[in-house]
């Protein structure tokens, strides 16, 4: 039978073990205490950042979506003191339609001729066009540069200068892939000097051209009283006899118009 002594003692360590016990719990719920409110803190933070955000903003998510027809071109202004061919007249909205078609009806001393530029394939080509026109950039200038060899039969315009050096004081990223464009009779597409972007000079099809070659953004296309117009041009033929270089005669642009 245990003495009083080791009763004593018995009981002592009895105790001790409650309290190590009830330590031990106390400590616990601390932590999962913690672990809770840092939880719940970390909830507050994502709904008010949400709600700031607008995510669960309702009506004012609407209001602050971007249009799903609107695309952002980034149209660069070019230096016209490097450069004093090019001819400042602004830089357009980098906002632009990418659906549908736009019309431009291009009046010259030849006759009219009717261009539908593409808004889908080639946004910043077309609204770079259409700015253009809306501007009066093109009217009174000459179309500089006729071609007729066999592989390339195309009337370039869109340099007042008449050097093929101008054009407008901005470019802005080429959409050609350089993979799949190809140039039939009826084609209109952009010119570039091969560093990567468009500007305002582009070319008038009127003869397949440039097979393999496809580093120029198709912009849209030519109707068939505007294709007549062009075989006109071409038929007075080029000034220097050459098959490259400017017409016989001057092709003005009086003026280019949006139409439709």
């Amino acid at each position: 039978m245990p003495t009083s002594k080791q009763r004593r003692e018995a009981a002592q360590r009895h105790l001790q073990r409650q309290l190590e016990r009830r330590a031990a719990q106390a400590q616990k719920r601390r932590r999962n205490l913690g672990i809770g409110l840092a939880a719940l803190a970390l909830v507050v933070v994502v709904g008010a950042a949400l709600l700031i955000s607008g995510v669960l903003g309702g009506d004012d998510d609407t209001q602050a979506s971007a249009p799903d027809d609107a695309s952002t071109c980034t149209y660069v202004p070019a230096d016209t003191s490097a450069n004093p061919d090019l001819t400042d007249v602004g830089v357009p909205d980098g906002d632009v339609p990418t659906e549908g078609t736009q019309a431009l009806t291009m009046t010259t001393n030849y006759g009219e001729i009717g261009l539908t530029l593409d808004q889908a394939a080639a946004p910043c080509a077309a609204g770079a066009l259409t700015y253009l026109a809306g501007e009066g950039f093109f009217d009174g200038t000459n179309c500089h540069r006729l071609t007729n060899s066999p592989g390339l039969q195309v009337l370039q315009c869109g340099d007042p200068s008449g050097t093929g050096r101008g054009g407008a004081a901005f470019d802005y990223l080429t959409a050609a892939t350089g993979v799949s464009e190809t140039y039939p009779r009826g084609t209109i597409a952009m010119a570039n000097s091969g560093q990567g972007d468009d500007g305002s000079q582009f070319f008038l099809v009127y003869g397949d051209s440039l097979e393999g070659n496809p580093n120029y953004t198709v912009v849209g296309t030519i109707d068939e009283a505007g294709l007549a117009v062009l075989d006109a041009i071409a038929a007075r033929g080029i000034a220097d006899g050459g098959q490259d270089g400017a017409p016989v005669e001057p092709v003005t642009i009086e003026s280019m118009a949006l139409a439709g």
